[in-house]
């Protein structure tokens, strides 16, 4: 099997076997027999190079394929011999993890086919008489065996520490990808709450001022006219809400401008401008280092319930009631059920994305929330930490 290179890696790999081939083909010794063999055997060697990162397989069978020839002719170790050092690093480096244990094995394998061949066999094909079973070679064999299976298992140890830190990287990689998508995931997620948050709360107080002017229209021109003014303004301040979202999720590198507690003042008048008898109460009064989280939160879970009490509130005073402490601020709407509403069949019903967005505004914040009704009425109330945890 084949590996993706780029077209410098395998021109680089290419000349740099043949710049191989090249000097340890002059060391080949002249004027013998086996010269033609160790020409031969340096080429595959120096094949076995060429071809190690593009296919680390392909490069051990050429390696083993040189060394058996090698004993088959009864040839000394010759220097072309070190290419075996480079083809263990990539089989253990860039191998499939079959070729990464042949690899290994190959390293015990290869040394004991060495210690034996050098003691024993290469004599034999030399005309030397030597018995495998002479004790006296044992140490020689057992000395060279050693060497062998310290330096074949240095090169391969060599490529398996490169893997593993491939793979480190690439897991580093995949973790800070998938960190980022969450990130993105997240950025998404709240910016589809705020437009959610922006469009219910606008479309709520255009539907009540439009019926208002439409009943007001013929007794007093004069309302209808306000109302009109109203749902201008309403809109506009929406289209713009929108238009900033719709910016930031095209540009997630930067946040936009979000409410606060200078902004429920605006939220409060658009909801009495809207026909709405609201009355608020804060006590006590928030400082002066409310974190940016927990305002943007208040706001939200105000102007939702808010705009519930818009869409499914009857007859009555809407109240509001903030607390700011030390720790918390304990927030509270409170209005008039409408027979037949969503709010007054909860929690029978599902609960809406309203409610949903409100117990999530809590939660990112660290707090508690809750909605239903109550006697006559539909209460919201939320407690929020004033530090967010981490």
């Amino acid at each position: 099997m084949l590996r993706p290179l780029k077209t410098y890696q395998l021109v680089t790999d290419i000349v740099g076997a043949a710049l191989f081939f090249a000097f340890f083909a002059i060391m080949v010794p002249y004027g013998t027999d086996g010269i033609f063999v160790g020409v031969l055997l340096t080429l595959g060697m120096s094949a076995a190079l060429a071809v190690r990162r593009l296919s680390p397989a392909l490069a051990l069978g050429l390696a083993w394929a040189s060394a058996i020839l090698q004993m088959l002719f009864g040839l000394a170790p010759m220097p072309s011999d070190v290419a075996v050092f480079g083809v263990l690093y990539v089989t253990a480096a860039y191998g499939s993890r079959a070729v990464f244990w042949a690899g290994f094995v190959s390293s015990f394998v290869g040394a004991v086919a060495i210690a034996v061949y050098i003691v024993y066999l290469m004599p034999l094909l030399q005309g030397y008489a030597v018995s495998i079973g002479d004790i006296r070679e044992l140490p020689s064999a057992i000395l060279i065996l050693i060497a062998a299976v310290f330096a074949l298992l240095l090169a391969w140890t060599a490529g398996a520490l490169v893997r593993t830190a491939a793979r480190a990287r690439a897991n580093r990689a995949a973790q800070q990808r998938a960190e980022s998508e969450t990130v993105a995931e997240q950025e998404r997620v709240r910016i589809a709450r705020d437009m959610h948050d922006v469009v219910a709360h606008s479309l709520a107080v255009v539907i009540a001022q439009a019926d208002g002017a439409r009943y007001a229209a013929a007794a007093d021109p004069a309302v209808a006219t306000t109302a009109l003014g109203t749902i201008s303004t309403t809109a506009r301040a929406a289209l713009t809400d929108v238009r900033m979202l719709l910016t930031q999720l095209r540009h997630s590198q930067g946040d936009g401008p979000q409410p606060d507690l200078a902004d429920l003042d605006a939220l409060y008048d658009q909801v009495r401008a809207a026909g709405v008898d609201l009355r608020v109460d804060v006590h006590p009064v928030p400082g002066n280092d409310v974190p940016a989280s927990v305002q943007l939160a208040v706001f939200r879970i105000v102007q939702e319930a808010l705009t519930n009490a818009l869409r499914h509130g009857g007859e009555g005073t809407v109240s509001v009631r903030l607390a700011w402490y030390a720790d918390r601020v304990d927030l509270e709407v409170r209005s008039p059920l409408r027979p037949g509403s969503v709010q007054a069949e909860a929690p029978a019903r599902p609960l809406g994305h309203g409610i949903i967005g409100m117990r999530e505004r809590a939660q990112l914040v660290g707090g508690t929330f809750e909605a239903g009704p109550q006697g006559d009425r539909f209460v919201v109330s939320a407690a929020l930490p004033m530090g967010v945890p981490a």
